[in-house]
Order: C-alpha cells, then structure tokens, then sequence
C-alpha cells in the first residue's frame, strides 16, 4: 500500500471513530503540515508574532475537530489543513487590529500583496473578504486559490484534489488571480 493510500485508509478509519488512526497518521502528515505551515509563514511579516510550530498545533486542533469529514483522500486533508491554516492567520491578523479596509498600512495591488509585501496582515484580510465574495459566485476557482496559495499546492496537487486537470487549475487560477485583483481594487476604492 502506497503512503498515500495508507493515510486515506487512516482518515476513513478516523472518521469512522478510531482514535488510533489520528494517532498513528500524525507523524505520517507532520512533515507536510509542517511544509505548509512554513509556506504560510513565509509569506507573513517578519516580526510576526504565530511561529510555525503554533500555526502547526492550532491547525491540528482544527483538524481534529473534523473527525466527522467524509475525507476522499490524502489530497482532501491536505486541502482542508490549508483552509484551516488561512483561517487560522486571518483571525490572527483580525485579532492583531487591523480593520478590513487597511489598518493604516499601505495600500498595494493584488500581485504586490500575494507576491511578498512585508504588511501582510491588513491584505491578507482584504484577500480573505475578496474570497469570500468569489467563493459564492465561483467555489471552484476559490479553492484553487486556496490549494495554490494557502496550501502550496502545485498545479498538479490542486488538479488532483479537485479532480479536474491541470490545464483548468491553470485557466481557474489565471481567472481567480484577476477578478481578486478587481475585488480587492474596489474595495479600496
């Protein structure tokens, strides 16, 4: 049996109440959600105040409250850890203060704000609105933006986890990347 094969067959026998599954998939995914988490963080300012490892454990405690998920494979659980990772640093930078129109930070364009500008509470939260906004006129081409950039997927991770091919992920996430950049321009308008 294949890794990935072994960690699905954990997340049906998790889901299905065996408490010895979560236990003993843990260390099998750690090195991933650690991989994520550090992709996350990557992208936060450098003084950020959630280190990795706590941006890990609250994640795992998110996780586990989904022990009821109808879990389809290793790629779902992956693609569920990403969600729970943004949420996780959008209630951080929502706690921290900044409010949804800036927060006093600098405005900057779409590709500034995913590309790597030092500010990222206040656009993290000015992104996360805007997928909210997309996720109820297109769920699909959000979730590509989360799988791509909150989860670190690569085009071919996403494609499996959505179960489309690689080429839509590639149209989706063009598609995605441009109305966020319409959304996210409005708003500071």
């Amino acid at each position: 049996m294949s890794s990935s094969q072994h960690i699905t067959a954990l997340l049906v026998r998790w889901r299905e109440g065996d408490r010895e599954a979560l236990d003993e998939m843990m260390p099998l995914v750690y090195k991933e959600l650690r991989r994520m988490a550090h992709y996350h963080m990557r992208r936060q300012r450098q003084d950020h105040t959630l280190q990795t490892s706590a941006l890990i454990n609250e994640a795992y405690l998110r996780l586990v409250e989904h022990k009821n998920m109808r879990w389809q494979n290793r790629a779902h659980f992956f693609a569920v850890a990403a969600q729970a990772m943004r949420r996780i640093l959008v209630d951080h930078a929502r706690a921290r203060g900044y409010d949804k129109r800036g927060g006093g930070a600098l405005k900057v364009s779409f590709d500034e704000a995913v590309i790597g500008a030092q500010e990222r509470g206040a656009e993290l939260i000015a992104l996360d609105d805007a997928l909210k906004d997309l996720a109820a006129i297109d769920p699909r081409k959000c979730q590509v933006v989360e799988l791509r950039y909150f989860g670190g997927l690569s085009v071919d991770e996403t494609a499996e986890v959505l179960g489309v091919s690689s080429v839509t992920v590639m149209r989706e996430w063009r598609s995605a990347k441009g109305w966020l950049l319409r959304a996210i321009s409005k708003r500071e308008q």
